[in-house]
């Protein structure tokens, strides 16, 4: 069987190879399994040295890679590039996360010494989504390899190219045959992953494939499972007045936080709640305005702020959440414009308002914005944590007292003042409560699970220790 990856904006075929089935990925983990023990020997200084030759490999590379990711994702060449870039500074924080958060801590005792050391858990299998093909998977692989860990990628089946370059420049960086291998399929080469002999399931992915793994591996609990989920986020703009240009701007958060990479980042705001009045009606007619003009573009075409969705099949999938929405109650503010047809992979910014309407706790993986009007701040609070989901969470106001209690009553893992939602560093965790992950934030906290501290009493010498009851 042969996989097929193409260019959402076009249809041109940029990869294609086999699919590797379930007796590939066996030989890919008995492989790995072999070469575990000598990886996690080799001198962290070594593994360190290879880590900074593929950051340096990325940036001798930055704009032919960023290139592929723009050709097999749709996404924007700035956009691209910034993936890129994001990879590239993996490298060093992974590194400094790794001693500040999984190093080696020693202190002298009376009888010798006391020692932390973190171990590597032996054998990560990783699964890759499609919208940052390299920077996700990169923040699980470039932390698990310094550890000592052996990693079995797996791609999505919709950027394998974006897999394949990666596990070309770990090798031309100098990674030992068997250290960092690649598997390319769907989800039956996924799950024959998945089941097989792995230590750690590290993944980046949808909440309801989040639920499949925590129930496939309640009776395998040494398998460390970290889950990087989506999100219903929420994004409150709460001003109290609107001065000359302030709506336009308030606009231009809820742009990035809405529709940037076409929708398609996890952390991208799903609802924008507004207070019920004036100031909040400006904001949406302004909202509603810049989100109409949004250029969608193809990216090597004219520079755009949006692309097309990975596919058209997502492209029609999200035009249908849409048709849900309005056939439930909720008012089409702006509807979903197709600007290259109905079958392609194209597609503008909605709004909906769903005040009062209820609707699916769900991620719409798309640029679909539903509006919630609040008549207080309370009630708006309340509408924002109104989810299962904890992803991020942002909050637009001049108000720095509201801000101190958004921070302290939002329930999400990143929460944001004046910037848009989906505004991150990588030296700082990332990851989210509920159906947004399981405890385990990636970013620089990815040193926590790909190692395990094991602690020590140490004495240089046998001596006898006293025993109460008996004679000394």
């Amino acid at each position: 069987m042969i996989l097929q990856s193409t260019n959402p904006a076009n249809g041109a075929i940029i990869w294609e190879g086999p699919v590797d089935g379930p007796a590939e990925c066996q030989q890919a983990l008995e492989r790995a399994r072999a070469t575990a023990p000598l990886w996690a020997r080799t001198p962290l200084e070594d593994r360190l040295a290879i880590a900074r030759r593929f950051g340096a490999l990325l940036k001798e590379q930055l704009e032919g890679f960023a290139r592929l990711i723009a050709q097999e994702t749709g996404k924007q060449l700035w956009d691209s590039r910034g993936e890129v870039n994001a990879m590239i500074g993996k490298v060093e924080i992974s590194i400094a996360a790794q001693a500040e958060r999984a190093g080696l801590r020693e202190q002298e005792m009376p009888f010798g010494r006391s020692v932390l050391r973190h171990r590597p858990h032996g054998v990560m299998a990783v699964l890759g989504p499609y919208n940052f093909p390299g920077h996700l998977p990169n923040g699980h692989i470039v932390p698990a390899l310094i550890a000592g860990n052996v990693v079995v990628f797996k791609p999505s089946e919709e950027t394998p190219a974006v897999g394949a370059r990666m596990a070309e420049l770990w090798a031309e960086a100098g990674l030992p045959e068997g250290v960092f291998q690649i598997v390319q399929g769907g989800r039956e080469t996924g799950a024959a992953l998945v089941a097989g002999d792995i230590d750690g399931l590290l993944f980046t992915g949808s909440a309801q494939a989040g639920r499949v793994f925590r129930r496939a591996f309640a009776d395998r609990p040494h398998v460390i499972l970290a889950l990087e989920l989506g999100g219903n986020n929420p994004l409150i703009a709460w001003p109290e007045d609107i001065g000359d240009g302030e709506a336009e701007a308030v606009a231009s958060l809820v742009s990035h936080s809405a529709f940037i990479t076409t929708g398609q980042r996890c952390s991208c705001a799903r609802r924008l709640i507004l207070p019920s009045g004036a100031a909040g009606d400006r904001v949406l007619e302004a909202v509603l305005a810049q989100a109409a003009a949004l250029p969608v573009r193809a990216w090597d075409e004219e520079e755009g702020f949006m692309g097309p969705l990975i596919s058209a099949r997502a492209a029609h999938k999200a035009c249908e959440a849409v048709a849900a929405l309005t056939a439930s109650g909720a008012k089409l503010l702006l509807p979903p414009a197709a600007p290259r047809g109905d079958d392609s992979a194209f597609m503008g910014a909605a709004v909906l308002e769903v005040t009062g309407v209820a609707t699916p706790d769900e991620e719409i993986f798309a640029p679909v914005l539903q509006v919630i009007r609040a008549d207080s701040f309370d009630a708006a609070i309340a509408a924002a944590n109104n989810t299962s989901f904890g992803l991020s969470a942002g909050l637009i106001a001049q108000d720095a007292a509201l801000w101190e209690r958004f921070a302290s009553e939002i329930r999400a893992g990143v929460v944001n003042w004046n910037r848009p939602t989906t505004g991150a560093a990588s030296a700082m965790p990332f990851g989210g409560l509920g159906d947004s992950g399981n405890h385990r934030p990636s970013a620089a906290y990815a040193a926590d699970y790909c190692a395990y501290p094991a602690a020590s009493f140490e004495a240089p010498r046998i001596e006898s220790l006293p025993i109460p009851g008996l004679p000394q």
